[in-house]
This record gives structure tokens, C-alpha cells and sequence, in this order.
């Protein structure tokens, strides 16, 4: 393991580290190793297709983040979708279809795009389209879920088609949990582990990290209590404060610090599992990977966006289609003026930057 953890080429070498480390992971049961042995071909071929691009002078990002719908069952303490009114309990208005999305799938498969992250809102919300997702064995789509609505039919789903991985959100222990995400969810996510690993399922989990559940949610504990649990992925996603009031939970440079050594530490002891910090190392990784460097966002409507935290979008994917959203103005500006390179307090330098994103956006409408 190297001494700097470096995020981007853990992610964009066609996912090739997620995938060796997913098929340790699943040694133990044969439909998983037999799906990941296949995933690893194909990763290997979307690579291929990325380096091909480069060479050609066109930038292909790795993976993608999708948030498929707006709504969601919960309310969770701090929720950057609400905040920034991306995530509503209305019901959708002009949201993409699930075709739509297929069309979006598959081609992101023809450009190289090898794993396309399922955000919401809550993503359950919308079967369909995970249905969709199912269809495309060639992509990896981990889905980010509250972990609330499992039922059989997802459990089947999901069993069948193992190129659709649950992440469930979790905080730490059910104090930590509960007090976010409300009461009696932490023991609705252990029903739903239980019944993932009862099925054979692939799932992981995922962790908002915070000044006050930092220390717990990197232990030992915590980590051998998710594997026991039957979770093969961790992923640690800095807390992004949409409040003054939210700032002091926002991990600053020593906690970061303290973040890294311990991931390190984590990734030598655990090496059957994946653990990812994101937005990771962003000093190691060269910036942020947002605004189509190693990934970028699209909106329930199919707008275009630098990333979650960033919700400005002058394209639409649905009348462009990714390649065209690639070419975006605003990511390129974004790039250009080096904002993805700036320190920040917060989990996301663009959230932080936001009001000069803005002007970036309002000087492309004059």
C-alpha cells in the first residue's frame, strides 16, 4: 500500500483496485466471484476505450454520479439535497424516464464509463430505473440508499443482477444514527443488512463523517462490526456543512489528516473489504474530481452538473447526451480558473465556491 493514498487513480484506472479488492472480497460466495470476474473484463475494455479517447484528445471521466429522483421518505439532520431544494417530497415534475436513463446507461457503457453512482433523493423510490440499471451487466452501480425499502422483490432484483451493489447510509452506532437520520432507522438498516446477507447479496455501507462520529466510525470496531454485519465496501463521505450553524462538524485539515492514517491503517488490516474516502485525499488526488475531471453529476432533470454539492447545470443531457455534457462551458471554466485545485474547509471546495461557480454560470447567460 502506498504512503499517499491516491484517490484518482484508485478510481479512474477503470475502477481496476475496486474490482481486485471486490473479488477478494467475494471469494467466499461463487455467483459473486463469477460476477466480478466478468465485471473485471469489462472494466478492463472501458479502460481501454478511456485511454483510446485521451489519446485522441478527449476526456472520458471514470464514473458518474446519478441522482435519479428528488424525493425521499426520510428527513435527515443536515441534509445537503434539501438544502439546496434538489430534494423534495412533492411528487417529481418533468423527472427523466426510465428510458431515458437507459439511453444515458448505455452510453456511457459505449464511451468507457464504467460505474455510475445511484444517488436521490431515495433512490428505491424508483425501481424502474434500477431495473433499468440492471440491464447493463457491463456498469457497476453502487446504489445510495437510507436503507429503508428493502423488501423481497429488491432482494431478488439484487441477487440476479449483482452489478447493482446497495450502499446503505449509516452513521455509526444507533445513537449517532438515529439522531441523524431519525428514530428507529439504525435497527430498520440492521433488518435490511441481515436480509442482504441472509440472500447472498452484495452491499455495502456508507458513512457521513463528521468531527463528533470520526473517531468512531474509523475504528476497528466499527469496521470488523460492518463486515460481520456482511457489508464487503465502506465508503466515507466528508460532511459538507449547508449551515453557519453546521461548519464546526465539517472535517478540517487535522482531522482529514487523522482520516488518512487511518484509512491507510484500515485498508493493510482489512484487505477483503473496500474502503474509499470521498471526497478523499484531494492533495494526493491533485483537486477535486468533480466537473467531468473524474466524474460529474446529473440531476433528476438531466442537468449536468460539476457535482452533488454543486447544483448549477447549463446543459441537459437529454438533448445533448453525455459526450455533449463532457464539453460543458461551466465545467471547463471551472477548470480553467483552477477552482477544483483551491483549499477549503468543507467536504466539497465547489460548495464552498459556490458564489463564483454562480458568477461563472451568470457571465455564460449574458
Amino acid at each position: 500500500m502506498e504512503k499517499d493514498f491516491n484517490m484518482e487513480r484508485y478510481l479512474s484506472n477503470g475502477v481496476e483496485k475496486i474490482v481486485k479488492n471486490a473479488l477478494k472480497a467475494s471469494l467466499s460466495n461463487p455467483r459473486e466471484s463469477i460476477f466480478m470476474g466478468k465485471y473485471a473484463l469489462a472494466s478492463k475494455k472501458a479502460t481501454e476505450k478511456r485511454r483510446s479517447a485521451e489519446e485522441r484528445g478527449e476526456h472520458i471521466p471514470p464514473f458518474l454520479i446519478a441522482s435519479i429522483t428528488s424525493n425521499c421518505n426520510l428527513h435527515c439532520a443536515g441534509c445537503y439535497s434539501r438544502a439546496n431544494h434538489a430534494c423534495k417530497d412533492c411528487a417529481p415534475v418533468d423527472q427523466l424516464t426510465a428510458e431515458e436513463w437507459k439511453k444515458i446507461f448505455d452510453e456511457a457503457n459505449d464511451l468507457g464509463i464504467g460505474f455510475i453512482l445511484l444517488a436521490g433523493g431515495e433512490p428505491f423510490i424508483r425501481r424502474d430505473i434500477i431495473s433499468i440499471a440492471a440491464k447493463t451487466p457491463e456498469i457497476l452501480f453502487p446504489i445510495f440508499t437510507n436503507g429503508t425499502m428493502v423488501d423481497e422483490e429488491y432482494l431478488k432484483l439484487f441477487d440476479k443482477n449483482r452489478n447493482l451493489v446497495p450502499i446503505l447510509s449509516i452513521e455509526g452506532g444507533e445513537e449517532t444514527t438515529d439522531n441523524r437520520r431519525g428514530k428507529g432507522v439504525y435497527e430498520k438498516l440492521n433488518t435490511s443488512m441481515k436480509q442482504m446477507k441472509d440472500a447472498g447479496v452484495l452491499f455495502g455501507a456508507s458513512v457521513t463523517v463528521t468531527t463528533e462520529n470520526m473517531k468512531e466510525v474509523l475504528s476497528d470496531e466499527f469496521v470488523n462490526e460492518m463486515y460481520a454485519k456482511g457489508a464487503k465496501a465502506v465508503i466515507y463521505v466528508e460532511f459538507v456543512p449547508v449551515t453557519e450553524e453546521a461548519k464546526h462538524l465539517a472535517p478540517g485539515d487535522d482531522e482529514r489528516e487523522f482520516m488518512k492514517n487511518e484509512l491507510m491503517r484500515l485498508r493493510m488490516e482489512h484487505d477483503d473489504m473496500v474502503l474509499i474516502s470521498f471526497p478523499g485525499d484531494e492533495k494526493t488526488s491533485g483537486g477535486c474530481l468533480a466537473a467531468g475531471r473524474g466524474f460529474f453529476h446529473i440531476n433528476s432533470h438531466g442537468g449536468a452538473e460539476p457535482c452533488p454539492f454543486s447544483p448549477y447545470s447549463d446543459l441537459n443531457v437529454k438533448e445533448i447526451g453525455l459526450r455533449g455534457a463532457m464539453n460543458s462551458p461551466l465545467f471547463k471554466e471551472i477548470q480553467a480558473q483552477e477552482l477544483l485545485m483551491e483549499e477549503h474547509a468543507g467536504g466539497c471546495v465547489l460548495f464552498e465556491r459556490r458564489e463564483q461557480v454562480e458568477a461563472i454560470l451568470a457571465s455564460e447567460n449574458r
